[in-house]
């Protein structure tokens, strides 16, 4: 852990530094010989290699070098929200990682998520994409997802996992690339295949691309990097830093719910609690009818999870997101 705050030390002697010359000598002096500013940003070493889903990619090359490099440096000095990532990792993680390994697909697509929607599973775009995995309103049909005035499944955790899972799957069997799959889902499979062609290039990752493509493989793996091992490049929580995970009760729904505040109400819950955690509900009533499905499940968050109690240690799903002695 020493290596980690070596940059923290660096900055203080910085500091102490420039208190010694107001202390020892004339104005002049310390003008003259002070730094401009008193503390330090370093630039990130770019690693050899890196590795996302398996596959290895060498950054000897120029543009495969700086395009890395843009990205973890600037994950590393976007500080809050790199902090902000790290702490609802805790929360959706463990949500997302089962059902990707029940899928097949490789772990380090949870990133994917990151780099889409910020761990954010009620953001939407300025195009309208919706939830953790930024699916199209007519897109998410293709993939299994309910969009309706009353239900949008994009803003489901698990089902729009499970959707982008087929996602994946489906472009994986077309390209036989893990990074050309990542690649596919911001750009659509049509660009990409279309460039491959035209550009007649054997690898997607050779593309000339509009600029959000092109950095948006780049971006997956330095948030990777980051979220690996969070101390090394400046960020240090404790445990108790780290959002806390919900835990939920299941409610299968058969029946038309007329009014979910008063569904909410009758749960424990407020209508905000219920709507936060169930953000597929995009009306005040769920109808259950002939032309929807035959029912839908509701989760409930436990009382006891909703809380942050004193002295309550806050369960840490990977070790390495905090600081250890």
């Amino acid at each position: 852990m020493k290596k980690y705050i070596i940059y923290f030390v660096s900055a203080f002697s910085l500091c102490f530094a420039a208190f010694l010359l107001l202390a020892n000598n004339s104005q002049e002096e310390v003008q003259s010989k002070a730094p401009y500013v008193l503390s330090m940003t370093k630039s990130i070493e770019v690693p050899h290699k890196v590795t996302f889903a398996g596959e290895e990619l060498v950054l000897d090359r120029y543009d495969l070098h700086e395009r890395y490099d843009r990205e973890i440096n600037g994950f590393t000095y976007l500080h809050s929200t790199t902090l902000l990532l790290i702490k609802k990792a805790n929360r959706y993680f463990p949500l997302i990682e089962p059902i990707l390994k029940e899928n097949g697909i490789p772990d380090d697509f949870k990133y994917l998520a990151v780099i889409e929607s910020s761990l954010d599973h009620r953001a939407v775009s300025s195009a309208g994409a919706a939830g953790l995995w930024q699916f199209m309103p007519k897109t998410a049909p293709n993939y299994g997802l309910e969009v309706s005035p009353e239900v949008d499944e994009r803003y489901s955790i698990e089902k729009s996992t499970e959707a982008a899972c087929r996602y994946f799957k489906e472009a994986y069997a077309k390209y036989g690339s893990w990074a050309s799959v990542a690649l596919s889902y911001n750009a659509g499979q049509g660009r990409i295949s279309t460039e491959l062609e035209k550009q007649q290039a054997d690898d997607s990752l050779d593309l000339w691309l509009v600029n959000e493509t092109t950095r948006y493989y780049y971006r997956m793996l330095a948030i990777k990097q980051i979220l690996e091992e969070p101390a090394k490049y400046g960020f240090v929580l404790t445990e108790n830093d780290l959002y806390k995970p919900i835990e939920f009760t299941k409610t299968e729904v058969t029946q038309t719910i007329p009014d979910l505040a008063a569904f909410a109400k009758q749960n424990g819950l407020t209508y905000a609690q219920l709507k936060d955690f169930n953000s597929w509900l995009r009306d005040r009533k769920l109808t259950i009818s002939a032309k929807s499905q035959s029912a839908y499940t509701i989760l409930l968050p436990t009382q006891e999870s909703l809380y942050y109690k004193k002295g309550e240690r806050v369960k840490v799903h990977n070790r390495a997101w905090i600081y250890q002695n």
